[in-house]
């Protein structure tokens, strides 16, 4: 067929065929790889005046015999979320794979999805088997899986025994509606190919070779070169992006350059999906009349996350940011919405608080009533679902429905149109078919439903409602083929998405596939092929890729230098070129901004912290910023266990360990005692073990390098005092405010035969900074400390004082604060001068240099980045007690 204009040659060549058979047209079958190309090719067809032929595609064809035998429960029915509760079923009947989910819960999920795949598989390539042949196809197939000499713990026998259990049971599943095609007489039968033969299409032209007259109309290129047929006036393009970014919006620019030339309508070919989704968002703020044929799962909606929601708030180990999520979604008609949101807030404020990040360790008594009413009444809600336990689908499928009813939550997803189709995929419309998603055979626990669900959300694809005369169509590749675009723009040309075939997901070897009629890595990669080359009959086709992903280099695929290779021997020059970027420069002008100078003489806190003077000496603007206007980043309510909780957890481990150590023990007897108080207080603070893991084995190799430093210390005469003692002190100089803070240990040790106070302070940084910090006069914790100890009325004698690096590798490590007496005593006089100046309204600037800058939460407040490169603040400011400190 012409590359110029493959339909004309095809109702030319159609024509000829009819006349030369003698056949009626009207009765002659045309059959098309795809349905997009039915509304194409019965224009083409009818556009020469004479009857049409029947032009369908063979699931068209077939539907419009009959439906499709419903299967029976147990049989493959291709709803992959259903099928794995069968397969789930099914594998554990087997006596050799009864014990799997219990000793391996995750490899018998990924077998039970494996076994999915190849009954599909299976039993998609039985269906392009003519019926009469299909026992014996099924025959071969055995004896091609055969178990026969397979013994238990060969390599590879699991895996064999998984596919003949996939085989069995995609032998009886119940028959498509397509066999009805294989009776079905016609005056004869043609059919189109692009993108590579369709094994079902192949075996009716066969089938009915002896009693009508066939055609095969082949519109692909030759697989070995594929771009040898080219379109004489084909115009390529490519654009070369720096990042994610630029190709998106390259993208969208080069399409809507296509429509400002009247170039429409422009196939937007979906490779990279991530990528489309942005270009579809950028060609909607434009208002781009858009049609998107391939849609984003349902699982990633706003609207499948509102159905999944309660599920996972039901669970055990449910998060309260989950909680906090769903009750933000809910409806609350025993409150007003002003009551809503103040309940909300306050509920939201007080788990940040706290640090809960397990919604199980929320007391709602020890929340204020608003917050405390609405988590109770979202207990009750989620009490059927947490207490269903295990029962059959549809009524885990009832149960939820209640909740969603109950939060008016289904209202609103059957008022969206992503809600409607989330709920036709779970089968809860009324014409839902099959009507029942899951069947009653299957009782579930929460985590099998949620499986189900989740399955069942990620197979279904939201298709937004499209504009009836689409201005931009958003296709997959194997759906653009002999489409009529004025233009093609292919973003995501790279070697990630253009050229590498997925692995297919099932048990069977590319030997095995290609013997059973089921597409191998070559067929699916020589279709993949021909499609691409089919974009290059468009007259204008464009393609984007770039070169780096997520920080990492990416390369183009190969099939475009083989194409540039293929064209650069065209006759035309201008075949191949370098896109043009057709993005508009914006030129903004600089506007920086002044550094800040408040000033807030009536905002001084009534005490201050060691955090607090650190952040008023490192940088005015800072204290301005957290102490005095109380501003902080909230706390979040993740799922991942920071370093900071470990710290509370070993502070909390340390001292328990000491309060009950009364003489020193064996090493053996004090490390068992010292693991036993770490399981203990990570089970009374709700510390997840999993997440714990990598902590706990920090503590392993913690514990004998701590015993063994302490037992040097005990025979030092050194003697444990006390930990985590709260203290306040009102130093004169600082009037009316005062020093506040919590020493980690105190200790008591000989020095010299003097009895001397010891303040440990713990530690999990480098020991080199906090040196680094003492040499340069810039510690203020250990000083701060030692100064408010000395204010205590039973302080007496000397006062030393250090940090306990309990992160070394080798051994534990102290870092003295030399003479820190003093220091200690220089603190407290600056500090106090600059709280004066402070209430006398001397600016608190913001500095706007030094490391601290990095990682200050007040940065954007200050507008830093916004300064101009050579601004620094002008007006005099409090001097920081910094340099009060000697070195």
């Amino acid at each position: 067929m012409s590359s110029r204009d493959p339909w004309s040659d095809a109702v030319a060549i159609t024509a000829a065929w009819v006349r030369a058979h003698g056949v009626n047209r009207r009765d002659v079958v045309v059959l098309l790889p795809f349905a997009q190309l039915l509304p194409v090719a019965r224009r083409a067809f009818g556009a020469s005046g004479a009857w049409l032929p029947r032009i369908e595609t063979t699931q068209s064809l077939a539907r419009s015999l009959g439906p499709d035998e419903m299967p029976v429960a147990g049989q493959v029915s291709f709803d992959v979320a259903l099928d794995r509760i069968v397969a789930s079923r099914l594998l554990r009947a087997q006596r050799w794979a009864a014990a799997w989910p219990r000793s391996d819960e995750r490899g018998f999920e990924q077998a039970v999805a494996a076994l999915v795949n190849t009954a599909h598989a299976l039993a998609r390539s039985a269906f392009a088997v003519p019926p009469a042949l299909r026992a014996q196809h099924w025959d071969d197939a055995r004896a091609l899986l055969s178990l026969q000499g397979l013994a238990a713990g060969m390599p590879g026998s699991r895996e064999r025994l998984l596919a003949r259990v996939g085989l069995e049971w995609a032998a009886a599943a119940a028959a498509p509606a397509t066999d009805a095609l294989f009776n079905l007489q016609a005056a004869g039968w043609v059919a189109l190919q692009a993108g590579g033969p369709d094994r079902l299409t192949q075996a009716l032209l066969q089938h009915h070779a002896a009693q009508a007259p066939c055609l095969w109309l082949n519109a692909d290129a030759d697989p070995a070169d594929p771009f040898a047929t080219l379109t004489p006036t084909v115009r390529v393009q490519i654009a070369v992006c720096d990042d994610f970014e630029s190709e998106a919006q390259r993208t969208a620019a080069c399409v809507l350059r296509h429509l400002q030339d009247g170039e429409q309508p422009v196939a937007l070919i979906a490779q990279d999906r991530a990528l489309v989704r942005r270009v579809r968002a950028l060609l909607g703020r434009q208002r781009v009349a858009l049609r998107d044929e391939t849609g984003w799962k349902l699982s990633t909606t706003r609207a499948g996350a509102s159905v999944r929601t309660p599920l996972t708030c039901a669970r055990g180990d449910a998060l309260t940011d989950d909680w906090l999520d769903w009750l933000k979604a809910c409806a609350h008609p025993e409150l007003t919405p002003h009551e809503t949101r103040r309940a909300l807030d306050a509920l939201e404020r007080e788990l940040r608080r706290r640090k809960l990040r397990l919604a199980r360790h929320v007391d709602p008594e020890a929340l204020g009533p608003a917050a405390a009413r609405l988590w109770r009444q979202a207990a009750d809600l989620l009490q059927p679902l947490v207490g269903l336990g295990t029962a059959p689908g549809p009524v885990w499928l009832a149960t939820l429905e209640a909740c969603l009813i109950a939060t008016g939550q289904l209202a609103a997803l059957e008022a969206d149109d992503a809600g409607r189709q989330a709920l036709a995929a779970l089968r809860w419309s009324p014409d839902a078919d099959p009507p029942v998603a899951v069947s009653a055979e299957d009782h579930l626990d929460i985590d099998a439903f949620s499986t189900w669900l989740d399955a069942a959300l990620e197979q279904a694809s939201f298709l937004p409602d499209s504009s009836p005369e689409p201005e931009v169509i958003v296709t997959p590749i194997a759906r653009a083929m002999l489409r009529p675009f004025a233009a093609v723009v292919v973003p995501g040309v790279d070697e990630r998405h253009l050229g590498a075939v997925a692995a297919p997901g099932d048990l069977l070897s590319d030997r095995e596939r290609a013997a059973l009629g089921v597409p191998d890595t070559q067929v699916r990669r020589e279709a993949d092929l021909l499609a691409f080359a089919q974009l290059l009959r468009h007259p204008r086709l464009t393609l984007l890729h770039r070169t780096t992903d997520d920080g990492e280099p990416m390369a183009a695929s190969a099939w475009v230098e083989l194409l540039r290779l293929a064209l650069s021997r065209h006759a035309d020059p201008n075949a191949w070129g370098i896109a043009p970027d057709p993005r508009t420069p914006l030129s903004v002008p600089a506007t920086p901004v002044a550094p800040p100078l408040p000033t807030a003489p009536l905002l001084l806190p009534s005490q201050l912290s060691a955090s607090a003077c650190e952040a008023l000496r490192a940088c005015p603007y800072r204290f301005f910023a957290r102490q005095l206007l109380r501003l902080g980043a909230l706390e979040e309510l993740d799922s991942e266990m920071e370093k900071r909780e470990y710290g509370t957890w070993l502070h909390a481990v340390l001292q328990r360990f000491h309060d009950e150590r009364a003489e020193p023990m064996e090493a053996a007897l004090e490390s068992a005692r010292l693991h036993a108080i770490g399981r203990e207080l990570r089970q009374d603070q709700g510390l997840d073990e999993a997440e714990f893991l990598p902590y706990a084995s920090s503590f392993a190799r913690l514990v004998p390098r701590y015993l063994d430093w302490l037992h040097k210390r005990d025979a030092a005469g050194a003697t444990w005092l006390e930990a985590e003692r709260d203290l306040v002190a009102q130093p004169p100089a600082w009037a009316p405010v005062r020093m506040q803070g919590r020493i980690d240990r105190v200790d008591c040790v000989q020095d010299k035969g003097v009895p001397t106070t010891q303040l440990i302070d713990y530690k999990t940084s480098k020991k080199q900074a906090l040196r680094d910090a003492i040499g340069r006069g810039e510690d203020t914790q250990l000083p701060f400390y030692v100064a408010l100890m000395a204010a205590q009325s039973d302080a007496g004698g000397d006062i030393d004082a250090m940090y306990l690096m309990l992160d070394e590798s080798d051994k534990i490590v102290h870092v003295p604060h030399p003479d820190v007496q003093r220091s200690a005593q220089a603190l407290v006089e600056g500090v106090g001068r600059d709280l004066a100046r402070i209430a006398e309204g001397a600016s608190l600037p913001a500095l706007g240099e030094g490391r601290v800058c990095e990682t200050c939460d007040a940065r954007g407040l200050c507008r830093r980045d916004h300064w101009a490169p050579t601004a620094a603040p002008a007006a005099p400011a409090a001097p920081t007690a910094a340099a009060a400190v000697p070195s």
